[in-house]
């Protein structure tokens, strides 16, 4: 008892120490650039405290029911080593997990071309044959670089033909719908799958199930855009209901809760049914581990319910209407500095980053230290997000950032070591979350309507930047790592080829 109760605690600390930051500078706006009603400061106060909890709770359930249900699903799939078993099953999770995914339901709501469902269903099976495509990769040990280079070809190609209003959210469907559900069972999933080999690269090749998943999405929203007309892609910017006193304000967190409640319900609940049925057909597991995933199970359904309320709340209001403070005042161009500084705090927030930075550092054995994943991480989400500010304010055709920014990434495949492009490529998904579609979206959002810019065609396509830069930032890590083992390893060398006494000489 008193073991799980310093568990929590510290799961709670590294919650505030992620929040903290982004809170600290959300606050120093609001004093004095941008200053808000007491009403929607104490509204982002109040959801500041439910990310921080909820993120707690999420990071613990993750670990303890997520993380293991994958790891079982993925090890008892391949085991069977039959071909159909693996295709049927990872079609079947990647389709369920996808369409339970909240973020995907938010993206349909914004982009009024295409029926919400088809949207979904089209993201959903994208995802799922993607997971397909994953699985196959690791079982017959095919190198990442080679998909992503066909596929990124494909998408760029199909890009090009479509009109640009389905651009930008295709490429944000791609970081939108690989959201906190979705990436801890499909990480663990990875690594379950890849316990039935026994070559050294087995752990490496775990990764770049989040990479190759993020394409499925994209090509599907770019499909639909060759069948659908672009019509009415105009957006109607949502209007937050801003709370006047405390009472209020808690009746306005009351209201939602219900909502995020059922949310959570359709999103863990597919997965959860689906492990206890799958683990009765195969070799069960103990009892005190299953007890111990069912109380996982807990804390990851309260903190999802937690975090997306305070994050849906207290964030997106707070997010649009700084932004559009910025974006209407003389002093507009602040918001590219502003932005930066926010993205690079803001992927500390996100509850998928917790996950992958505790996986990279087990598979590596602490080889590539998540301290050093985070900064990368930051310095890449800061870039992104100035360059989207940028195009919210001057309206620069997205495709002027991706596709260079895509050769490079791609490019930096041939130059460093695998993992490093595996966990680069699953970064990407992972940083491009809840937190990212719930404030640094509205808050561009926001600086594009109030500075006269299109919001379909320049706001939305953040989302994807941010998506995109850790490809670049990570690998460029791995380059630098490269390049100091193989400097570390040429002293050693040197200094076999002598005695001490011959050194001492020298």
């Amino acid at each position: 008892m008193l073991k799980n109760r310093t568990i929590i605690r510290e799961k709670m600390m590294e919650s505030l120490k992620s929040v903290l930051p982004v809170t600290v500078v959300v606050l120093l706006l609001c004093f004095s650039l941008t200053p808000v009603s007491g009403g929607m400061l104490m509204t982002y106060l109040a959801g500041t405290v439910m990310v921080v909890l909820g993120m707690g709770l999420f990071t613990l359930g993750a670990e303890t029911a997520m993380t293991p249900m994958g790891e079982y699903v993925g090890a008892q799939m391949t085991r069977s080593r039959k071909l159909w078993n693996i295709i049927c099953i990872s079609l079947f999770v990647g389709i369920m997990i996808t369409i339970s995914e909240p973020d995907l339901q938010i993206l349909a709501n914004q982009f009024p071309t295409i029926p919400n469902m088809t949207l979904m269903l089209s993201v959903a099976v994208g995802v799922g044959v993607f997971l397909v495509v994953a699985m196959l990769r690791i079982l017959f040990h095919i190198e990442l670089r080679y998909f992503l280079w066909i596929f990124y070809i494909i998408v760029f190609i199909l890009a090009f033909l479509v009109d640009p209003s389905f651009r930008s959210v295709a490429f944000d469907s791609g970081g939108v719908t690989t959201g906190p559900m979705t990436v801890p069972f499909i990480m663990a999933l990875g690594v379950g799958v890849s316990y039935i080999r026994s070559d050294k690269g087995a752990g490496n090749d775990s990764f770049g199930l989040v990479a190759l998943c993020s394409i499925g999405p994209i090509l599907a929203v770019l499909l639909l855009g060759l069948l659908y007309n672009s019509g009415d892609a105009s957006y109607l910017a949502e209007s937050y209901p801003v709370p006047v006193e405390s009472r209020e304000m808690f009746l306005l967190f009351c209201k939602n809760v219900p909502h995020y409640m059922k949310e959570v319900t359709m999103a863990v609940g597919p997965i959860v049914l689906f492990f206890f049925i799958y683990q009765l057909f195969h070799t069960k597991i103990a009892k005190d581990n299953l007890l111990r995933i069912c109380v996982g199970i807990v804390y990851t359904y309260l903190g999802l319910v937690l975090f997306l309320t305070g994050a849906n709340v207290g964030f997106m209001p707070a997010g649009q209407y700084i932004g559009s403070l910025i974006g209407g005042s003389s002093w507009k161009w602040i918001a590219i500095p502003v932005g930066m500084v926010i993205g690079y705090f803001i992927v500390a927030a996100e509850p998928a980053v917790h996950v992958l930075k505790k996986q990279v550092e087990d598979i590596t054995a602490g080889a590539i230290p998540s301290r050093a994943l985070e900064i990368t991480l930051g310095i890449g989400i800061a870039c992104a997000a100035g360059l989207g500010h940028l195009r919210a304010l001057t309206g620069i055709n997205i495709f002027y950032i991706l596709v260079p920014g895509y050769t490079l990434a791609l490019l930096l495949t041939f130059f460093v070591p695998p993992i490093f492009t595996s966990i680069a490529f699953d970064s990407g998904g992972v940083a491009s979350g809840t937190i990212t579609a719930t404030f640094l979206l509205p808050f561009t959002m926001g600086v594009c309507v109030a500075s006269g810019g299109d919001v379909v065609t320049d706001a939305f396509g953040i989302v994807s930047m941010v998506a995109m830069m850790p490809l670049i930032t990570i690998q460029i890590l791995g380059l630098a790592y490269k390049l100091r083992l193989a400097k570390a390893e040429k002293n050693e060398t040197v200094a076999d080829l002598y005695t001490d006494d011959d050194i001492i000489d020298l």
